[in-house]
């Protein structure tokens, strides 16, 4: 199946946005949230799996992609918000009830899904992220020069934006080549500039929203005890032991039902390894 046969539509959200979203098979409904800097076109191959016996649902999160990219005004880009998006596209398609999967940045809006709308999520699913909290925590030092696009993007508007925007190919492909380019096609690679390039200020707003809206909302969760309570898989590079950190354990403190499993490729593990992805989703559905 190539992801030319997928259905393709633009999906209302609650707050007028409207999200591109692509579909494909039947079954039990799995949503899957693409990172950074791709589209929904990531999941193609894992989503061609799935599409045997699921209905799968692949938005282009707000802000990416060929989904509106509104005007930041503080929440717009909150993984709170984003997560609403989610709920509200699985509902518009005819789902209340859904496993959802992400990786990178979709891994951010599937963890807060979990947390604020339980009720809907059947089993969840992070690729390659720690929880935000964690992830500012161990992010210190030396060790921290490879989220140095963290750092850059959460700083006030104006300057990221300005840097970013003068060379956005650049600065894209240096993620895409610096975390696996052997894994993309040309035209795929194209694709992935193509739509960062047109939205380089709302990416911008969504990397700024995980250094402040989303740290207050993590900070009252873990302060208040909330935590996931669907059966969780996470799926990571082996980068904790060299950082210094048990990324199990640091996930296991949000995600009592948890599968931790360490994996041997590289960061864009859909399209690298869509095989042992695709397993591992099976598996966790199966729980």
């Amino acid at each position: 199946m190539n992801h030319t046969d997928f259905d393709h539509q633009r999906v209302q959200v609650s707050d007028g946005v409207e999200l591109a979203v692509a579909t494909t098979g039947s079954g039990r409904p799995v949503v899957l949230l693409h990172g950074f800097p791709q589209t929904r076109l990531m999941w193609r191959h894992v989503a061609a799996d799935l599409a045997a016996d699921h209905t799968v649902i692949m938005p282009d999160l707000r802000g990416y992609g060929d989904s509106d990219k509104p005007a930041d005004t503080g929440l717009t880009y909150s993984k709170r918000t984003m997560a609403a998006d989610v709920v509200a596209v699985a509902r518009a398609l005819g789902h209340d009830r859904f496993a959802l999967a992400g990786h990178d940045r979709g891994a951010h809006v599937a963890f807060r899904a979990g947390l604020d709308h339980p009720d809907h999520i059947t089993h969840l699913a992070a690729l390659d992220v720690l929880p935000t909290l964690d992830m500012w925590d161990v992010m210190r030092g030396t060790s921290g020069v490879v989220g140095f696009h963290l750092f850059l993007m959460a700083q006030p508007p104006g300057l990221a934006e300005e840097l970013i925007g003068a060379r956005p190919d650049a600065f894209f492909g240096h993620f895409l080549d610096a975390w696996g380019g052997s894994s993309f096609p040309a035209d795929i690679r194209a694709e992935y500039l193509r739509a960062s390039r047109e939205a380089v200020t709302s990416i911008v707003a969504d990397y700024r929203a995980m250094a402040t809206v989303d740290v207050e909302h993590d900070t009252a969760d873990r302060v208040a005890g909330n935590r996931l309570t669907m059966p969780v898989t996470v799926l990571q590079q082996d980068w904790g032991a060299a950082l210094g950190f048990d990324a199990a354990a640091l996930w296991r403190a949000w995600a009592p039902d948890l599968d931790h499993r360490t994996v041997s490729c590289g960061h864009f593990m859909a399209e690298e390894a869509p095989g042992v992805v695709a397993g591992a989703l099976r598996d966790l559905l199966a729980r």
